[in-house]
């Protein structure tokens, strides 16, 4: 690139800085919401406002501030969303899902006035608040859409099983949206979920309940890598967890004891890209984006590798890799009979 090549490069990316606030507002505050329901008669400032319970002047600078990031369309009186901007940022069970992800993004950075002392000092933040885990939660609809439209289309034995009811584990479950989805999913199925976070715990607990799933899934508080669970589940999953849990190597081989003969472990995650050129890759700049928030917290992603590297580490065989079309990866172990 020339240098005004290169200038409007970075100065697209400051932009890409309040795109992501305006997209996070729009969702947190319901804007998106509205403006779809509304359909193509559009709102006005005004009735935008009213509608979600804002004060007109924000809103009609985020009217403005939308447009100009190309999230709505403005005629300078009326707004509308446009469908396809509503499904990726609304529609939780497609694997397009991509509001969790403006919104975890955001919150994220909310906790970074330590970020540039930890790469002087290696000093992590000593803990995320309750707002950090209840963002985190929303991309995992996501990661849900992704195992149920990829995942149980790349494992239709494990389809099966579900089907005739099996005993099913949710390690780190954060708040209970996938056991959830699965009990639904699957009416015969008897689901665990075990976690360490409270504020997740207590999440989950609620979401069970008001689901009227009480009967058929239970929430359990219980540190990961200590849980002491021996031969008791068909299925044992970790969900975009296993890079997250304070012991990822303990937490693996804890999980694994928990499959019973002829069970299945399976891992969904995503990975960190394992060349220079996929880092050059929209997908790479998110992933190592969020690597530097993972180091900050004492955590961290991996490569392909790297999550094989941890399977060796903990005794486990080599599982099978299978990569999804939405870029996410799972890895499936398989006790023998």
């Amino acid at each position: 690139m020339n240098l005004d090549d290169r200038y409007d490069d970075l100065a697209a990316s400051v932009g890409g800085f309040y795109r992501s606030w305006a997209a996070y507002l729009g969702l947190d505050l319901g804007l998106f919401a509205a403006l779809r329901t509304a359909g193509t008669e559009g709102l006005t400032a005004e009735e935008l406002a009213s509608r979600t319970g804002t004060r007109p002047a924000p809103v009609a600078a985020w009217i403005q501030a939308a447009f100009a990031s190309d999230l709505v369309d403005f005629d300078g009186t009326r707004a509308t969303v446009p469908e396809d901007i509503a499904a990726i940022l609304l529609d939780d069970a497609r694997p397009e899902f991509l509001g969790g992800q403006f919104v975890s993004t955001v919150v994220s950075t909310l906790d970074y006035e330590g970020m540039a002392e930890f790469f002087r000092t290696g000093r992590t933040i000593a803990e995320r608040p309750p707002r950090f885990h209840r963002a985190i939660e929303q991309v995992t609809s996501q990661d849900i859409a992704v195992f149920f439209q990829e995942g149980l289309a790349a494992l239709p034995t494990l389809t099966d099983i579900l089907s005739r009811g099996a005993d099913v584990l949710d390690v780190a479950c954060g708040g209970g949206r996938w056991l959830v989805a699965i009990a639904r999913r699957f009416p015969e199925c008897r689901c665990t979920g075990v976690e360490y976070e409270p504020d997740s715990v207590a999440r989950a607990m609620r979401r069970v309940s008001e689901a009227g799933l009480g009967e058929r899934v239970r929430i359990e508080s219980r540190d990961i890598a200590t849980m002491g669970i021996d031969g008791a589940f068909d299925l044992v999953y970790l969900q975009d967890a296993l890079h997250e849990v304070p012991d990822p190597v303990e937490s693996l081989r804890a999980s694994w004891a928990a499959v019973r003969a002829g069970g299945r472990l399976v891992v969904l995650d995503w990975c960190l890209p394992a060349s220079l050129e996929e880092s050059r890759t929209i997908h790479g700049q998110i992933m190592w984006g969020i690597q530097l928030d993972e180091l900050y917290q004492g955590t961290r992603m991996y490569t392909h590798d790297g999550f094989l590297d941890v399977y060796r580490s903990a005794g486990l065989p080599d599982p099978t890799v299978i990569d999804l079309p939405s870029g996410a990866t799972i890895f499936v172990s398989r006790r023998p009979d």
